[in-house]
C-alpha cells in the first residue's frame, strides 16, 4: 500500500513501514521500520527538513522528486534513484524469485534489498542494505589509516578508533552523495559486485542520497544539511608548537620566548597531558603550573594562543570521582568493571547533557577563567582498551547503537560552553569526529600515528577523503607522534617532508613523542609521567631549521588566502585541501592523480611523499597556467613535468590569473 502525507511517500508491506521524503537541496531521506513509527531522531541530519518534494503514486508503484534526483519506488517496495537526466544513480540490489517484468530480477537467491535481523529480546535489528555495484570511484567516509583514496573496492569499519574517524558520507564519481545516518558500530564493503552497509544494531534503516552536477555540488548538499564549521579564528591559521609534553611552566616560556627572540611567528603553543594533579581534576597542578594567568598573559603579548589538553577520563583518586558516579555522569559496562587500559579511571557519558554542563564548568574554573580559549579534547572515540563496543553504554543507548557519537558530543561540550561566555568562532583540536562535528568547531587530528613515510602517505589520503566527508578542519602531528628519535637523520628527513607537507594544511601543527624520552620529575600529579625529547624547530640541526624557519613565514605569507578559503569553508562547507578533481572535475587526468592536492582554490602542491626522493613528476590541470612560487616560471596546464625537489623544496605552484597578487601568495627567488 502506498500513500502520500505532505511531502513523504509511505509504503506499507507486511511488517515493513517505508517512507521517502525531501530533505535538502537535490536530496531525499529513506527511513524505514519492521514495527512501530518512523522514528524522529535526526542524528547527523540536521538541518534540510521538509523540502518540497513532488510525488505520483500510481498503483503499488511510486516515485518523489526532489530537483535534480528522484526515486521511482517498484511494486516489490524496491528502490532505483536517478539524476535529473534519468541517468540511474543507484539502485537497490534484489535477488527474489517471481519479480514481475521491470520490477527486478527473479533469481533463486533469495536476497532482500533490506535485512532487519532481529537482536532477541531487544527492539533492536542488525540491519543491512544492499545496493548494485557500478563503475564508480568513492571518496569521503572519514579518516582511515590506509594509502587507498579511492575506496571502491574497499572494506571500511564504521566504528571510531584512535587515528580513525568514521563519518559515514560518501562522494561517487556516478554523481551522487550518500550518507549513512546510523551512529552506531558497523561497516560498508565498497564491493565490485555489489554495496552493503551494515548497522549492528539499529530501529530503524535511515539514510540520505543527494545528486550533483560536481563533486563541490554534492559535498556542499551535505554541509547543509549536517552543519558547517565557523570561521576559523586569525590564531588557527598559523604555525602550531607543540610536544610530548612540557613538564612545567618555566619550560614552555622558555620555548615560547626563544621563538620570540628568534622573531619566529608561533600562533598556538599547547600544554599536552597530565599537567593535572588526577585525570579528571581538569586543573593544573601547581607545583609544575604555579601562575596559569601570569603564564597565559605572557603569551598573549608575545602573539601566542595556549592551547591545554583535557581528556574524559575520571579516576577514582579524583576529586571529581565520587560525586560524578553518585549524579550518574559516567559511562556504564554492559558487565564487568568500567574502568579503561588508563588506570583506574571512566570516561564522562558526553551523552549526557548533565555530564557535559558539569565538566565544562569545570574547565571554565580552572582553565577558561584565565584567558584559555583553546582546548584539546583528546581520548575522543573514547580508546577503550580493546575497544569492546557491546560492552559500553550511554544515556543515549548501547555503544553499539550511538557510540560513533561520543566524539561529536565531546566537541558539543566544549563548544556550547565557550559559546556560553560570548566567545565566537570556536576552535578546539579533537581526535575523532562524527557528522556535525564541524558544526561544533571541531579540527580533527590524525591520532597517534608513527613517524614513517608509509604513515605520511596513509595521513595524505586521510585528510583529502575527511574533507569531502564534511570535516574541513584536520591536521597532523608533522613528523608523526609514534618512533621519532631526534638523533637519527632518516627522521630528519621524513620530519623534514612533513612539515613542508603540512604547512598546506588546514592545520600547521608540530607534535610528537620524540625520543630519547625524559625521565619524570616526580612520583605524583603531574610531575609522574614522562616526556619526550625536545621537538622545537632548533632540535634537529641548522639545515633543518633554516628549511623549518622558511616555511613557518611562507604559511605567514600565505594567512590573506588561508582566510579566504577558510571563509569558503565556513560559509559552504567547501574542503580546505582537496583532490584535483574536486577543483577541476572535467579534466579526466585530475581523477587519476592521487598524489597531489589543492590548499583551496588556486594552489597546487605536490608533496614528496618518499624518502630519498630528490624530484618528482607533476600532474598541473588543463586550461590554466601555473606558476611555480620558487622561482616564477610559468608553465601550461594540461601536462606532465618533472620539477626538482631537493630536501628544502616541495613543487608548488598557483593558478596565474588577475587574482594572483590578491591572493597574497609572492614567490621564493
Amino acid at each position: 500500500m502506498l500513500w502520500q502525507e505532505n511531502n513523504k511517500l509511505f509504503r506499507r508491506f507486511d511488517r515493513e513501514l517505508l517512507c521517502i521524503e525531501g530533505w535538502g537541496e537535490n536530496g531525499l531521506r529513506i527511513r524505514a521500520v519492521r514495527a512501530g513509527e518512523i522514528g524522529d531522531t535526526n542524528y547527523g541530519l540536521m538541518y534540510g527538513e521538509g523540502a518540497p518534494a513532488e510525488i505520483e503514486i500510481n498503483g503499488n508503484r511510486g516515485q518523489i522528486r526532489n530537483g535534480k534526483i528522484r526515486c521511482e519506488l517498484l511494486s516489490t517496495g524496491k528502490m532505483i534513484f536517478y539524476n535529473q537526466d534519468g541517468r540511474i544513480l543507484l539502485e537497490e540490489y534484489d535477488r527474489n524469485r517471481f519479480r514481475k517484468e521491470g520490477d527486478g530480477f527473479s533469481s533463486a537467491l533469495e536476497i532482500c534489498p533490506r535485512t532487519f535481523v532481529p537482536i532477541r529480546g531487544t527492539d533492536n535489528y542488525k540491519l543491512q542494505v544492499r545496493f548494485e555495484a557500478q563503475k564508480e570511484r568513492i571518496y569521503g567516509m572519514g579518516q582511515y589509516q590506509q594509502e587507498n583514496l579511492d575506496l571502491k573496492g574497499c572494506i571500511v569499519e564504521l566504528a571510531q578508533r584512535n587515528s580513525q574517524v568514521s563519518v559515514p558520507f560518501m562522494l561517487s564519481s556516478a554523481g551522487y552523495g550518500f550518507f549513512w545516518n546510523h551512529p552506531g558500530v558497523g561497516k560498508v564493503m565498497f564491493g565490485n559486485n555489489l554495496t552493503e552497509w551494515e548497522a549492528q544494531s539499529a530501529k530503524q534503516m535511515d539514510y540520505w542520497i543527494c545528486a550533483g552536477d560536481t563533486p563541490a555540488q554534492i559535498v556542499e548538499a551535505f554541509a547543509e544539511v549536517a552543519g558547517k564549521a565557523p570561521m576559523m579564528p586569525e590564531y588557527g591559521m598559523g604555525f602550531w608548537q607543540c610536544k610530548l609534553r612540557y613538564q612545567t611552566q618555566e619550560e614552555l616560556m622558555e620555548v615560547a620566548r626563544e621563538y620570540k627572540r628568534l622573531q619566529i611567528p608561533v600562533s598556538v603553543i599547547v600544554i599536552d597531558y597530565f599537567h593535572w594533579p588526577h585525570q579528571g581534576d581538569w586543573c593544573f597542578d601547581p607545583e609544575y603550573f604555579p601562575d596559569p594567568e601570569g603564564m597565559v598573559r605572557e603569551l598573549k603579548e608575545m602573539g601566542m594562543e595556549l592551547m591545554v589538553s583535557v581528556w574524559p577520563t575520571v579516576q577514582e583518586d579524583s576529586i571529581n570521582y565520587e560525586e560524578m558516579l553518585e549524579k550518574g555522569l559516567l559511562t556504564a559496562s554492559e558487565a564487568g568493571n568500567r574502568m579503561s587500559h588508563l588506570g583506574r579511571t571512566c570516561f564522562v557519558d558526553m551523552t549526557n547533557p548533565q555530564a557535559r554542563s558539569y565538566v565544562w564548568e569545570k574547565l571554565k574554573e580552572n582553565y577558561y577563567k584565565y584567558g584559555i580559549r583553546i582546548f584539546w579534547l583528546d581520548e575522543a572515540e573514547p580508546e577503550y582498551t580493546k575497544y569492546e563496543y557491546d560492552n559500553y553504554r550511554y544515556q543515549m543507548g548501547a555503544d553499539l547503537e550511538i557510540g560513533n557519537l561520543y566524539p561529536r558530543e565531546y566537541a558539543r561540550m566544549a563548544c556550547e560552553g565557550m559559546e556560553e561566555e560570548g566567545q565566537k568562532n570556536v576552535l578546539n583540536l579533537i581526535r575523532s569526529a562524527w557528522a556535525g562535528s564541524q558544526s561544533y568547531g571541531a579540527l580533527v587530528w590524525s591520532g597517534d600515528i608513527d613517524s614513517s613515510f608509509t604513515s605520511l602517505r596513509r595521513q595524505f589520503a586521510a585528510g583529502l577523503n575527511i574533507g569531502m566527508a564534511g570535516i574541513p578542519w584536520w591536521t597532523t602531528d608533522i613528523g608523526g607522534f609514534h618512533g621519532g628519535d631526534i638523533r637519527d637523520p632518516k627522521f630528519i628527513e621524513c620530519l623534514i617532508r612533513w612539515f613542508e607537507y603540512g604547512t598546506f594544511c588546514p592545520v600547521m601543527r608540530l607534535h610528537g613523542d620524540r625520543e630519547p624520552h625524559k625521565a619524570p620529575l616526580g612520583t605524583s600529579g603531574g610531575g609522574s609521567t614522562p616526556s619526550g625529547a625536545e621537538n622545537e624547530i632548533w632540535s634537529y640541526g641548522e639545515e633543518a631549521f633554516a628549511i623549518f624557519k622558511k616555511y613557518i613565514l611562507l604559511r605567514e605569507k600565505m594567512r590573506p588566502y588561508v582566510r579566504e578559503t577558510m571563509k569558503q569553508a565556513h560559509e559552504k562547507g567547501t574542503p580546505v585541501i582537496r583532490t584535483l578533481f574536486y577543483n577541476f572535475p572535467a579534466d579526466e587526468e585530475c581523477w587519476r592523480v592521487e598524489d597531489e592536492f589543492f590548499l583551496g582554490d588556486d594552489l597546487l602542491v605536490c608533496p614528496v611523499l618518499y624518502e630519498n626522493v630528490r624530484s618528482r613528476r607533476v600532474y598541473l590541470p588543463a586550461g590554466e597556467s601555473w606558476q611555480d612560487i620558487h622561482d616564477g616560471k610559468v608553465y601550461e596546464g594540461g601536462q606532465y613535468l618533472e620539477f626538482a625537489a631537493p630536501l628544502e623544496r616541495i613543487p608548488v605552484f598557483v593558478r596565474k590569473g588577475d587574482h594572483y597578487e590578491s591572493k597574497g601568495i609572492a614567490y621564493f627567488s
